[in-house]
């Protein structure tokens, strides 16, 4: 008997933003879907208009696996996780045992197709660029969201990303801002 996809459904129980006052509440499955969406359509944009040589369907199950280990670790607040060097590597260390405990619980005759979404490869460092910047604009979205709500208490957090995005220097995370992300302050009717 394998624990894993019952310990992957508890994903929908750990709810991100803990410190922050929200409007409405995002837990690391339905986030890791929109890394995942984002991280697909960035790794098309890169491809079809960047000369890019990625492969659009790994970088989006390497996003759908990126928080897997918070559903052992829990989701740490950004500004406790980046307090300081050694709380960031001993979490990061933290985060690399929860990893293995879930890699563990694949039943073994098919674990090694699972090990590259677990445990990075050397080769994907470009798809992990693409999973890091589609997580920066998740983090943004949902700042652009609450402030749409009325809830100022995400604006220090929309600019601080907002910079973070503008520096990451993609040309597909510059188009994707300037194609999608206007939509996001539209009501249904002015989306309609």
């Amino acid at each position: 008997m394998s624990h894993f996809f019952a310990y992957l459904s508890r994903m929908k129980l750990i709810q991100r933003w803990g410190l922050m006052r929200n409007t409405r509440t995002e837990n690391i499955q339905e986030h890791s879907l929109q890394v995942a969406m984002i991280a697909h359509n960035l790794a098309i944009i890169r491809n079809m208009m960047f000369d890019g040589n990625l492969n659009p369907e790994r970088v989006m199950a390497l996003a759908m696996y990126h928080e897997v280990s918070e559903v052992i670790t829990g989701d740490l607040a950004t500004p406790i996780k980046y307090f300081n060097p050694e709380i960031k590597n001993a979490f990061g260390k933290i985060e690399e045992i929860a990893r293995m405990r879930l890699f563990k619980m694949i039943p073994e005759e098919i674990r090694a197709e699972y090990k590259g979404y677990f445990f990075p490869h050397e080769n994907d460092e470009d798809c992990w660029e693409i999973v890091k910047a589609s997580d920066k604009i998740s983090a943004y979205l949902k700042c652009v969201e609450e402030l749409k709500s009325g809830n100022e208490e995400f604006l220090k957090a929309k600019n601080k990303i907002e910079q973070e995005l503008q520096s990451i220097g993609l040309s597909e995370v510059r188009y994707f801002l300037d194609k999608f992300i206007p939509s996001f302050s539209l009501t249904l009717d002015e989306l309609n």
